[in-house]
């Protein structure tokens, strides 16, 4: 049951930090026919690699990826480390790509995706590319959600100088953050 737990945990903080750069990014794509406040940005491949191994997903974990968009880090993390994962997006066109990407990984048996909106979801694990107000304004449903502990992974944009990250590393000149989910007080 613990190795559940933690498995849960630290695929659902992967997930937040990878997914979300698509559903945050700064101009709104004008073929948008859902209103989104932000156009669908892809993770560059490698940065997705940094975020997995930054993270130490395993075989045992779950990957959970808010604004998953064509679905790539869950995708990753089911092909290059085994784990399982579920990706959330609000955008169905970006969810039956995700399906299709699956699909065509070989992966469909160890990811799903769900058409939702991440600030509703419920998640243990989080992985997130969002800009630094979208992190800001998230942070406190991550500490009432997730365990302390949880690995919290963040491309590009940090949250504040009131939550350092515990390890920041360099990839292609783009920056991978790691938080971990402090102790309640």
């Amino acid at each position: 049951m613990k190795h559940r737990r933690d498995a849960l945990r630290l695929g659902a903080g992967l997930a937040i930090a990878c997914a979300s750069a698509r559903l945050f990014a700064q101009a709104v794509d004008p073929k948008n026919k859902l209103g989104l406040e932000v156009d669908f940005v892809p993770t560059p491949h490698e940065i997705v690699g940094a975020m997995l191994e930054l993270a130490k997903v395993k075989r045992t974990d779950v990957v959970y990826d808010l604004g998953c968009g064509d679905g790539r880090i869950v995708i990753a993390a089911a092909r290059e480390f085994g784990a399982r994962g579920v990706g959330i997006d609000i955008d169905p066109e970006r969810i039956r790509e995700a399906v299709a990407n699956a699909r065509q990984a070989g992966v469909a048996d160890r990811v799903r995706f769900v058409q939702g909106d991440l600030f509703e979801a419920d998640f243990r694990v989080v992985a997130l590319f969002l800009k630094w107000n979208y992190n800001r304004k998230l942070r406190p449903r991550l500490w009432d959600q997730l365990r302390p502990g949880t690995p919290v992974v963040s491309h590009e944009h940090d949250f504040g100088a009131d939550w350092p990250p515990a390890k920041r590393i360099e990839t292609n000149g783009k920056t991978v953050y790691l938080y971990i989910v402090p102790e309640r007080k």
